[in-house]
């Protein structure tokens, strides 16, 4: 087995081939481009036995991924967290695209479970619309924020209420208020307030649409108490394919719930891990506090840990846990309902 691995830059792709014992066979550099990705094709096809090892910067590696994929291509993501290790442990110093694209595949060798590559679906799709939302509200945020401050200076003491601002009711009567107002102040809040309007209709439009995205693509995981539509949509994009996690341990060691384990001598303990996906974490910590706040399960297990000696904090953190076995279960059953043909399921039925 030969692996090719990749150092990807915005103009050019260096591969390295390494054999089985990580050492280096050939080079090449070609252009980010699709000729360029197709030379790289034609390149690798000397080695008959052959997997491609990319280093996971997405925006970076993803439109070579897909070509490789399309070409039929075996392409397995490594995490950059892992290239320290192998940069450390060769024995040629400095950092150059061939010694990054070497260790890519010398990290693929050493690493027997690292994820499969696959062409992007519905997850990509929800999590480019989850982080398109996000970024409009931060804009409509700053916006907010800026528009209060001319309001304050316009006429102090009549500020709209906290957390207002996105409301249509609000929105009009201030419009109103600002109309026929002289003066810059009075015409940037003005614009500020259409700014405003226009970023809630899109966030609104946005939500919808991930609303219903999710409802068709992860219905088993949207039933989950204290889950809904964005927090959903948070935990499929994140994911990015939850058959890449061979277990439910797996999963949660990449989310960040598991504890780590801390050893004294005999003593064994168990620390908070603030590794791992943060994005997914506090996905699951959302979960977490409204089932506390809503479901009776949350709150009888919460109850159950406090009664065993946990403090709060620990107990939120082993509901987490708890909650993040449950995501793998019905996510794996979505995916299977995904991959099961329709006249099959039509069939069961």
């Amino acid at each position: 087995m030969v692996v090719i691995g990749v150092d990807s830059h915005k103009r050019t792709h260096t591969a390295v081939a390494a054999d089985e014992n990580g050492r280096r066979l050939a080079e090449i550099t070609v252009a980010a481009t699709e000729a360029g990705h197709l030379d790289l094709v034609r390149w690798a096809a000397r080695f008959p036995d052959r997997r491609f090892a990319l280093e996971d910067c997405r925006h970076l590696s993803r439109r070579l991924s897909a070509d490789l994929l399309r070409a039929g291509e075996t392409v397995i993501r490594v995490w950059p967290k892992l290239m320290a290790g192998a940069r450390r442990s060769s024995r040629e110093s400095g950092k150059s695209d061939p010694i990054d694209a070497l260790a890519v595949a010398r990290a693929a060798l050493r690493e027997p479970n690292l994820p499969v590559a696959t062409l992007d679906g519905e997850e990509r799709e929800l999590r480019l619309l989850v982080d398109h939302r996000e970024d409009l509200v931060a804009e409509r945020t700053r916006a907010q924020n800026r528009l209060r401050w001319h309001l304050h200076e316009l006429d102090p003491g009549t500020e709209p209420a906290a957390r207002s601002l996105d409301r249509r009711v609000v929105l009009d009567a201030l419009e109103a208020r600002l109309t026929g107002v002289n003066g810059t102040v009075a015409r940037i809040a003005r614009e500020l307030v259409v700014r405003i309007r226009e970023l809630t209709q899109a966030i609104d439009a946005l939500e919808r649409e991930i609303g219903r995205l999710v409802a068709t693509v992860a219905p088993m995981l949207l039933a989950l108490p204290g889950c809904g539509s964005l927090t959903a949509a948070k935990l499929i994009g994140e994911t990015a394919g939850i058959g890449r996690f061979r277990s439910a341990a797996a999963f949660a060691r990449h989310n960040g719930s598991a504890p780590v384990p801390v050893w004294s001598a005999n003593n064994e303990r168990h620390r908070l891990n603030r590794k791992g996906n943060r994005q997914l974490n506090v996905a699951l910590h959302r979960i977490a506090i409204t089932q506390i706040r809503i479901d009776e399960r949350g709150r009888t297990y919460l109850e159950h840990r406090r009664a065993a000696g946990d403090t709060k904090a620990e107990a939120i953190r082993a509901l987490r846990r708890r909650i993040s076995d449950e995501v793998f279960r019905r996510m794996r059953h979505d995916e299977h309902l995904r991959a099961t043909p329709r006249a099959v399921l039509a069939a069961a039925a």
